[in-house]
């Protein structure tokens, strides 16, 4: 793949009218924290709540104190507690995780009643503060709340669609949805520099390869966030852009010189932080042209404090990455990284494996005098002054009315897919293939992987593209050869072909080797019209040279497989453009398609 340098110059220029004017980050929702009230909120708080402040844990359930049974079973096995309510009481939690597999996001109404619960739960306690829920609502790919709820296009597709209007109407959006249920913390945006095409854990996540682009992005979702008076997080600090290594099950290492450093990773958080992000998150990557320690840099002080807070000027609440990752956890045991992650400057431990491990162990190094009271008081004040900031102080409950009021209206479902038709984009359209007309190809076979659908999607993507061609005059058939189709799964698609004026065929993550290529290699073959559609990265049309229309949706949930359909059938021009470059698969040193590359009709 090309240099660093080569990707920072290729894109210099292309995004002028994205770039992030200098000025003031703006005030956000909520007053001013009075630092005095905050204060003497810390100087009454016990040792053991300063350290309970500190953490951010997963609890299985769908409410505070009434948990199924199956979940109860799970607190007890990972948490030593039946309930949320008995999790807070112990360790006195300054802030609660949810997930959709821990069976705390079954749909709006309950969510509302679970964020209630904790709040009552934690502020009946003595000396009781407000719990800040946090989640993973990136849209996209990564989303722990789904359908009734307002579900985007995900990063890379809004990079594709270019417009900070778009950014900022789904962090406005998304904010007053997770508002509406009782969640304040959302860890998104993604500000990583996706230039890896191998990069298995970012991707499509990220806006995209250039990092003017990004950071406008970037910038413009905090400040939809922060009207909703929701705290945005950009994430993963330094970087995490340029790794083939996924953290959570491996040790990635960043080899990039501070320079580019400086050039390309710090861009998009720059921006941020100008634009009045509340919190950052830490990866747990090895760079080291930043720290050459060998520590991650959730781990390291001069990553956090040296660059993060002193080189940026961030004063705000630093998160770290989940501490259940493998990333964290290779150099140091589950006692020592929490601690660790304080001294570097971190103010937030998101979510350890063994919670009394991690708890017991920070408490003993402020007794042991590793760790200072007066350190861990900081981070405390700059959690409570989030709280603040965001309300909690004053009006901690969510209720049930905003529920009805905000989460997945009709209007914001509308704007969700208006943002969606402006992200879809055509890489390939040789003899003007599309738009496809139900007059002259009306049998439509919709082929190819159907991936496990993202969280609250209704999938599965082949069934999501017949449905909606279906619904726009064709008539679609749904086939799903899946990932690694089998010789028989690929003749049964290609007999059903014959029968099909054309074939729609969805691809995902095509490498050289893959079994997808060999079966749309044999449906071109039968001599039909063959539509391709990657709905995950974009690269897969280097793969598959022989393909006359191909489209990018960059994830396969229903929003952005319904936009794609409509491109397909004409009702909608595709706009969108590549938000990174595509490599030529026998020449990854040159460019198949530029940053920009995007046709229309």
């Amino acid at each position: 793949m090309p240099s660093r340098r080569t990707v920072l110059a290729a894109t210099a220029g292309l995004t002028a009218s994205l770039a992030v004017g200098a000025g003031t980050a703006h005030a956000g929702a909520g007053r001013a924290p009075d630092d005095r009230r905050l204060r003497r909120l810390v100087s009454r708080m016990t040792l053991e709540e300063k350290v309970g402040q500190v953490f951010v844990s997963r609890v299985y359930g769908h409410s505070a104190t009434d948990p199924d049974q199956a979940d109860v079973d799970a607190n007890l096995a990972e948490l030593g507690v039946r309930t949320a309510a008995e999790l807070l009481e112990r360790y006195r939690l300054g802030g609660i995780i949810y997930f959709a597999w821990a069976h705390n996001t079954r749909e709006p109404h309950q969510i509302a009643a679970l964020s209630d619960g904790l709040q009552r739960a934690s502020l009946d306690l003595p000396r009781g503060l407000p719990v800040l829920v946090s989640t993973d609502q990136e849209h996209g790919i990564v989303c722990r709340i789904g359908a009734p709820a307002t579900l985007f296009p995900g990063a890379m597709a809004i990079g594709a669609g270019g417009s900070r209007t778009d950014a900022r109407t789904l962090g406005r959006i998304s904010g007053a949805e997770l508002r509406a249920m009782g969640v304040r913390q959302d860890y998104s945006p993604v500000a990583d520099v996706n230039v890896n095409p191998t990069n298995p854990v970012i991707g499509v996540r990220s806006f995209g390869a250039d990092p003017d682009a990004v950071a406008a992005l970037v910038a413009a979702e905090v400040h939809g966030y922060r009207s909703a008076g929701v705290a945005a997080t950009a994430k993963h600090f330094p970087g995490h852009g340029d790794t083939a290594v996924d953290s959570h099950y491996g040790f990635p290492v960043i080899t990039h010189s501070r320079e580019v450093w400086e050039e390309l990773d710090a861009v998009p958080f720059r921006a941020a932080i100008a634009a009045g992000i509340d919190s950052i998150m830490t990866a747990h990557i090895l760079v080291p042209a930043l720290d050459d320690s060998g520590d991650p840099a959730t781990l390291s002080r001069p990553i956090v404090t040296g660059l993060l807070r002193e080189r940026l000027g961030y004063d705000g609440v630093v998160v770290t990455d989940a501490l259940d990752m493998a990333g964290v956890r290779t150099k140091y045991g589950d006692d020592r990284v929490p601690v660790l992650a304080l001294k570097a400057g971190v103010d937030q431990l998101l979510n350890p494996p063994k919670l009394d491990v991690a708890w017991n162990a920070v408490l003993r190094a402020v007794h042991d005098g590793e760790l200072t009271e007066e350190r861990l008081e900081q981070s405390v004040l700059r959690i409570l002054r989030l709280k603040a900031k965001l309300g909690l102080l004053d009006d901690p409950y969510a209720g049930q009315a905003g529920v009805d009021r905000t989460v997945g209206t009709p209007a914001h479902l509308a704007a969700a897919d208006r943002v969606a038709e402006r992200t879809t984009t055509l890489l390939v359209n040789e003899g003007a293939l599309l738009p496809l007309a139900p007059d002259t190809r009306r049998r439509l076979l919709i082929v190819g992987a159907d991936p496990a659908s993202p969280s609250g999607t209704t999938g599965p993507p082949t069934g999501v593209l017949a449905a909606a061609l279906t619904g726009l005059g064709f008539t679609a058939t749904a086939l799903s050869t899946g990932t690694a189709p089998s010789a028989a799964t690929i003749a049964r698609a290609v007999a059903a072909a014959g029968e099909a004026d054309a074939v729609v065929v969805a691809t995902y993550n095509v490498t050289a080797t893959s079994p997808q290529k060999t079966l749309v290699e044999q449906l071109l073959a039968t001599g039909r019209p063959v539509v391709a559609v990657a709905v995950r990265n974009p690269y897969d049309v280097a793969q598959l040279p022989g393909v006359a229309a191909y489209l990018a949706t960059y994830s396969w949930t229903d929003v952005e497989l319904r936009a794609a359909a409509r491109v397909i059938a004409g009702r909608v021009r595709p706009r969108g453009k590549l938000p990174v470059p595509v490599q030529r698969a026998d020449d990854p040193t040159r460019v198949l398609f530029p940053i920009g590359h995007g046709l229309t009709y």
